[in-house]
């Protein structure tokens, strides 16, 4: 009963994403410890060190993946989901060619003030280098 699927099908995208991008965070966590672990020389030879170096970060990222289904699974944690989803199906996105009309002014924005604040640099320097 606690590793069943809450509202199979509701808010279906939403946790595959939330599901995939946890265990990638988890992955990559494991994998680091693996690496610290894999040089380290335990007592009893090389081969019970690669045994503990491999299968301790195997077992955490087992743990924690089940830990992350049971999460998105917990009925408050897959109704906000379900919620956020079903917003974001509701949201009126901008076309394309208005993100690159917004973006290309937003460049040109950018560069404008940077070479105000270079001139406005510049003057201030000119003036204090006379001034000293």
């Amino acid at each position: 009963m606690a590793f069943e699927i809450y509202k199979r099908g509701q808010g279906k995208y939403t946790r595959l994403c939330s599901g995939f991008g946890a265990a990638i965070i988890v992955g990559l966590g494991c994998f680091q410890l693996y690496v610290k672990l894999e040089p380290i020389s335990w007592v009893g030879g090389r081969r019970a060190a690669l045994w503990i170096a491999t299968m301790v970060p195997v077992g955490l990222f087992i743990i924690l993946g089940l830990l992350v289904f049971w999460l998105i699974n917990k009925p408050t944690v897959a109704d906000f989901m379900i919620a956020a989803e079903g917003e974001m199906k509701k949201v009126s996105w901008s076309s394309r060619r208005e993100i690159a009309v917004s973006t290309f002014i937003v460049i040109v924005v950018v560069i404008l003030v940077a070479m105000l604040l270079g001139v406005t640099d510049l003057s201030f320097r000119m003036f204090f280098d006379w001034l000293l």
